[in-house]
């Protein structure tokens, strides 16, 4: 997790989201008290939320509504005016929030229908909460790293200051809330409200007189409002609280929100915060009126561009201007302004009266007259700049008022210079009137829906553009094109409002669609009507109608679905007699590996859909189509194709757990078992009249180590209702496979089938043969074979071969060495730490040098890895005979190595230079100690020991006449003189480590030699 420096940025935003999540979620307790603050439940809840809606709280907490801080625009905390109240109440609720909320320097008000959040708290509550993480988050503040990766990180701060009051700077006076009537703030101060818009009620602490009694309604009262949270706004704005009268919201701001609720004569003491939860609305609720939002993107007073091409038809008047181009004998160009006498003053023709007519006409005539009056010369007509009119854009306009458009402006180009119409107003029935009298009615669906612009007129001055209010209207939701709430003109049929929708989306159930309807007596009721049939052409659309299309089911209702081990899975078209063989026609169908004997068939069974089971040898229905292995499907079948490399559990269990929903105690749950042998063991499904042949070809058939004599089926009854027994069957599975009827045993629900394993089956044993041997390598070996014949199996030792410094090792003893070594380890590490101790206490001299010597040693020890030697006679082994003492019996994983001949002496420990001396028969233990330099001072010379070749151990068995040299010393012995432990007080086991160590050493470096 990455980790940024504490800057005051991140530290406020810490205090900020410490203290704000604090009291955001302090109701999500409702048993809160002031010695229990809620915070872990809150910091849970936070941490449940998606990233949405964490963004979401963290922007209300860092805004100024939510933290008391003044919203862009606002002085003093008063908020800026809200917009035209005209222009933001429509008839959509969703729809005006989100007008008020795009004006940037307003601040988010309440609508109708939306989702509120009430915060409320006894007194001193959230007092306590807000120090508790104010001074955890200063805590986290003097850290050098403040961990700011993620959200819970700062969920955790809060968690831990209400754990742990005391580290988060709470004394037990704060802890409990004062009785006094103290104000729990450090100053002492108890304002009616913070900075924030919370109310604080009398004070941050709970008042003294506050009676027992009232304490018990006010909790009671406090887990009524928490228990409703959130709240919803009425379509009126109105928030309704339980026991309370309606409190009207729209058009409040949070802070304005708080403070109406905390009017309340009842909800005066309590702490009280507002919050608006941004809700996306889903369904009808969530539908917007179709149309309005092309105006969504328009600016008031746009105007078409006056470079654009003027239409033949477009009628001269006073302003406009014709670009008169002369060619010919005369080469020059004119600009005619048409005047207000509707004339322009054309040189050489004089004036030529315009006004009123069409432009091609004028254009038509003018050219004509030059090319008469003038000769030699020819003209070009065009139309220079429009003249500018004077408009009314009327009504439920978003600014309704007089327009100044050019002589090219339509309908629409008065309406986008108006800023579009309100949701209130009509689309339908748009009016354009010309000296009091209707000219023409402009259907703006025809425009949207079809591209028709043949009603959208040009005007003339003085023309008004009437926005009537909007008429019935009809929502369509569901499965169409274009969800929305559409407006209604004349009879409209249900077919009528389904094409208006777009159609029908590929999803949809054009079978039936929900039509909630309006009758003649007000009264909804819903009608189910096919949108393709006669009666929806004849159903009569009225308003306040709700039309929703379902989507169709996700199921195949006829067919065949494929899946598993397969090339090609999906679904299959079934018809009536369909077998096993039409899905999977060839074994070229089936990934390698595939289970051929057991296909796995789900099948729902109707009425009731309830989940039946069977399977199918499709290598059998492949040989001969013709057979019952061909199993006939039905629809919804689903075909599973296993793997034998794989298992099945993830496949069958779903399957397992929907036939155990099924299960009661009249019909058990139909699972078998299949354990031992088997390629798959586990749990399957039980099939109607399965045997103990199927059950083992749903577990992949029997393994090559399967006994084939005689397996056991386990079989459970309850008697009586009230004791499970257990019944044994033997399974004569050789019976099984030949056929035979009364072998093949018929399964029960809960029958366990064990397939044991061939005697002797397991893992072929196998030892390593090295060194000077005639033929070394790995054997494999019988059971309870001898040393003795497997030497003569490896033609017997070599010329060179040196028995009595054979090395045998077995894996078993490896393990228990280990072992030892471990427990060994461990009790050392506790005894140096007891050593340590006491010698501190007591103030030994020299207690540092034996814990590093103590140290030394137990660094070994854990280096130390176990050899498992066996010490045997090679030479008796090879010549013992069968069963007597000297027999060795290999077992799986033994090493023997046999070296060449030594003829070397190691002398080791505690002499002045450990090496290795030429043996001579005539020298004695001692004489090759001394050869080594003689032992040191820190030599145990009593305990001398010889650690033989065969690695047996001779110790020092002294004699008063021959001393030492009565120890005997061959080639390829090694001498150890230890250390002595008694110049180590305080840990007598060292010596017996020194020697673990020596020998372990020893008996690794012969291993190694070879």
């Amino acid at each position: 997790m990455r980790s940024l420096p504490a800057t005051p940025t991140t530290k406020g935003f810490i205090r900020l989201v410490t203290a704000g999540l604090a009291a955001v979620f302090f109701c999500a307790s409702p048993e809160s008290s002031t010695q229990q603050l809620g915070l872990t439940d809150a910091v849970q809840a936070f941490g449940g939320m998606s990233p949405e809606q964490q963004q979401a709280i963290l922007q209300r907490l860092g805004s100024g509504n939510a933290a008391g801080q003044n919203a862009p625009g606002a002085t003093n905390g008063t908020p800026q005016t809200r917009p035209n109240s005209s222009a933001n109440s429509g008839r959509n609720p969703a729809q005006a929030s989100t007008a008020a909320q795009a004006q940037p320097d307003s601040p988010p008000v309440f609508w109708p229908e939306d989702s509120v959040l009430l915060d409320i708290n006894l007194p001193g509550e959230r007092t306590i909460a807000q120090q508790a993480a104010d001074s955890y988050a200063r805590e986290l503040e003097a850290s050098t790293n403040v961990a700011l990766a993620s959200q819970l990180d700062k969920g955790a701060a809060l968690s831990a200051a209400a754990n742990n009051p005391t580290s988060a700077g709470l004394n037990g006076a704060q802890q409990t809330a004062p009785t006094n009537g103290a104000s729990a703030n450090s100053n002492g101060n108890s304002p009616a409200a913070d900075a924030s818009g919370t109310n604080r009620g009398a004070g941050n602490a709970l008042p003294a007189a506050l009676t027992a009694d009232q304490l018990v309604a006010d909790r009671a009262l406090l887990k009524t409002l928490r228990a409703n949270n959130p709240y919803k706004l009425d379509r009126d704005g109105v928030l309704q609280l339980p026991g309370f009268h309606d409190i009207e919201l729209r058009g409040l701001t949070e802070t304005e929100a708080t403070r109406r609720i905390s009017a309340e004569p009842a909800l005066q003491d309590f702490e009280i915060r507002v919050v608006r939860l941004p809700v996306a609305r889903r369904g009808t609720a969530a539908l917007q009126p179709y149309g309005y939002d092309l105006f969504a993107n328009g600016q008031q007073g746009m105007t078409p561009d006056s470079a654009a091409p003027v239409a033949d038809d477009y009628v001269l008047g006073s302003g406009d201007v014709l670009a008169v181009q002369l060619y010919g004998n005369q080469n020059y160009a004119l600009q005619l302004a048409v005047g207000r006498d509707g004339r322009v003053n054309f040189p050489q023709l004089g004036p030529i009266s315009v006004g009123g007519q069409r432009y091609g006409a004028v254009k038509r005539e003018l050219e004509a007259r030059v090319q008469k009056q003038m000769i030699g010369v020819r003209a070009g007509i065009s139309m220079g700049e429009t003249r500018t009119i004077n408009v009314f854009v009327l009504g439920e306009a978003m600014y309704p008022g007089s327009y100044a458009v050019t002589g090219l402006a339509t309908v629409t180009t008065a309406l986008f210079a108006a800023g579009g119409v309100k949701p209130q107003g009509s689309l339908r029935r748009i009016q354009v009137r010309r000296s009091g009298a209707l000219v023409r009615e402009f259907d703006l669906y025809d425009l949207l829906m079809r591209g028709d612009s043949s009603n959208d007129i040009k005007l003339q001055p003085g023309d008004v553009v009437m926005v009537p209010a909007v008429g019935p209207t009809a929502s369509a939701d569901g499965e169409v094109q274009r969800p929305a709430i559409y407006e209604l003109k004349g009879n409209t049929s249900l077919a009528a409002l389904i094409d208006m929708a777009g159609g029908l989306t590929p999803e949809a159930d054009g079978g039936t669609a929900s039509l909630v309807h309006v009758n003649e007596q007000r009264l909804r009721v819903v009608i189910e009507v096919a949108p393709g049939s006669s009666a929806a052409q004849a159903q009569t659309i009225g308003n306040g109608d709700a039309l929703r299309v379902a989507r169709l089911k996700p199921t195949i209702d006829s067919g065949i679905l494929l899946q598993g081990h397969v090339y090609r899975p999906g679904s299959y078209a079934w018809h009536e007699g369909i077998r096993l063989t039409d899905v999977i026609a060839s074994i070229d169908e089936l990934k390698p590996n595939a289970d051929q004997g057991y296909v796995l068939i789900r099948r729902v069974v109707t009425p009731g859909r309830r989940v039946s089971v069977l399977s199918a040898d499709l290598a059998a229905a492949l040989r001969d189509p013709a057979s019952p292995a061909n199993v006939p499907l039905q629809p919804r079948d689903t075909l599973t194709v296993f793997d034998l490399q794989t298992g099945r559990d993830r496949i069958i269990e779903p399957l397992m757990q929907e036939l155990a929903l099924q299960g009661n105690i009249s019909q058990p749950t139909e699972v078998v078992h299949v354990e031992g042998k088997v390629k798959v063991p586990g749990d399957y499904p039980l099939e109607n009249g399965m045997r103990v042949s199927d059950l083992i070809r749903a577990g992949g058939n029997l393994e090559s180590s399967a006994y084939g004599g005689r397996a056991e089926l386990a079989r459970y009854a309850v008697e009586n209702g009230a004791q499970r027994r257990t019944e044994i069957i033997p399974i004569d599975l050789d019976a099984v496979g030949r056929g035979d009827p009364a072998a093949n045993v018929e399964l029960r629900p809960f029958d366990q089938l064990s397939v044991k394993e061939i005697s002797g089956w397991e893992q072929q044993d196998q030892i390593m043969l090295s060194g000077e041997v005639r033929f070394p390598g790995t054997y494999t070996i019988k059971r309870n074979e001898s040393l003795r014949s497997l030497i003569e199996r490896a033609g017997g030792l070599t010329d060179l071969a040196f028995p009595e410094g054979s090395v045998f090792t077995r894996e078993e003893l490896r393990i228990r060495e280990q072992e030892q070594l471990d427990r060994l380890t461990d009790r050392m590490r506790t005894d140096i730490a007891s050593m340590s101790l006491m010698a501190a206490r007591a103030s030994q001299t020299g207690a540092t040098a034996s814990y590093t010597v103590g140290q030394s040693l137990l660094a070994q020890m854990q280096s130390t890895k176990a050899v498992g030697r066996l010490v045997i006679d090679l030479r008796a082994s090879i010549q013992a005979t069968p069963g007597g003492a000297n027999e060795v019996i290999m077992r799986s994983g033994d090493r023997l190595i046999v070296p060449k001949r030594r003829q070397d002496v190691m002398v080791l420990g505690e002499v002045q230079s450990a090496s290795s001396h030429l043996f001579q028969a005539d020298l004695s233990r001692d004489d090759y100690i001394e050869q080594s330099g003689g032992a040191t001072r820190q030599a145990d010379r009593s305990k001398i020991y010889v650690v033989r070749a065969d690695g047996s151990v001779v110790t020092n068995h002294r004699h008063w006449l021959v001393g030492a040299r009565g120890v005997d010393i061959h080639a390829g012995d090694a001498i150890v003189v230890p250390l002595d432990t008694e110049r180590l007080p305080g840990l007598p086991m060292w010596q017996s480590i020194t020697q673990i160590l020596y020998n372990t050493a020893i008996a690794a470096a012969a291993l190694n030699s070879f």
